[in-house]
């Protein structure tokens, strides 16, 4: 008998595509409320309070959708690994968002597509061809253009969202080859109790130290909680909720260089919430480091 295809295995290209490109729109707008509200929160209260707000939502989703997805998977130490990445990607982000530009925050970590395409070749076994190392090239070069290490007016802070972008790129390479079978649910709902686990850990760290350095986005004190406050709170649960359980959904149906290509629409979105929220527009020299950057990604991606 004729053995039939696992529906589970099987790609659904436009369904994905449409589901990245939601994510990095709520994606954008969350980093750009993280980014006006870092003078306010401390990080970890970010994590910590966002995130007990989501997590009932993704119990009753689970309970309603998928019941059977609420045990533990299989794969639980891949899906904790790919979670413990994607915390580390976002505390390497959001540190850089009060000090940069939200448009060249985004155009740095966007160098994530070049990541993915090396790492698949590493990990996966995907060749790169010429065209590929050519992508690399552009992309180093559009880094350097918005970089600009040698000018005075370097921010040593533009270095993170390199850092994020890696870890972002080991989490997906590993979504898509060690957690597919997981339920994007499951997922997210991991990612989340690691947010609170990192958050409260960080606090408490912070707040048994002799070191008097509680001061900052890193090390400040938890804010006063007031409507506005939970409000603003209650949104970034939103953006978070809609990106994790999306950029699950999103490279679990369909290959990484597919949706990776797409992903490229939140640089445009962070130009746009940079220029309504903060009046940022970059110079001529970050704009050329952007377009050299998403061309290399598309290109790199396509390979």
């Amino acid at each position: 008998m004729k053995q039939k295809a696992d529906p589970a295995r099987a790609d659904r290209v436009p369904f994905a595509v449409t589901v990245i490109v939601f994510t990095v729109l709520m994606l954008s707008l969350g980093d750009a409320l993280i980014k006006f509200a870092s003078g306010e929160f401390v990080i970890w209260q970010i994590f910590v309070l966002r995130s007990l707000i989501v997590l009932p939502v993704l119990v009753g989703l689970l309970w309603w959708t998928a019941r059977d997805s609420l045990s533990l998977p299989p794969s639980l130490g891949w899906a904790i690994m790919r979670s413990a990445l994607l915390v580390g990607m976002w505390i390497a982000y959001y540190l850089a968002l009060p000090r940069l530009d939200l448009s060249v925050a985004a155009a740095v970590y966007y160098t994530l597509p070049i990541f993915i395409t090396l790492f698949s070749a590493l990990l996966i076994g995907d060749r790169i061809r010429a065209a590929g190392w050519g992508a690399v090239f552009l992309g180093f070069v559009g880094v350097l253009l918005i970089l600009r290490p040698d000018a005075g007016d370097f921010n040593p802070y533009a270095l993170l969202p390199l850092v994020a972008a890696i870890l972002y790129a080991l989490a997906m390479i590993l979504t898509r080859t060690r957690c597919r079978a997981v339920h994007p649910l499951m997922l997210s709902l991991l990612l989340n109790v690691t947010f609170v686990v990192a958050g409260l850990v960080a606090t408490a760290v912070i707040g048994l130290s002799v070191v008097d350095t509680r001061d900052g986005f890193l090390l400040g004190p938890w804010a006063a909680m007031g409507a506005g406050e939970w409000a603003a709170m209650a949104l970034l649960a939103c953006a978070i909720l809609v990106g994790s359980v999306g950029a699950a959904i999103a490279y679990q149906n369909a290959p990484p260089a597919v949706i990776g290509t797409f992903d490229f629409g939140y640089v445009a979105f962070a130009l746009v919430w940079g220029f309504v929220f903060f009046a940022e527009v970059p110079d001529v020299w970050s704009l050329t480091g952007m377009a050299l950057i998403v061309i290399a990604g598309v290109i790199a991606l396509r390979q």
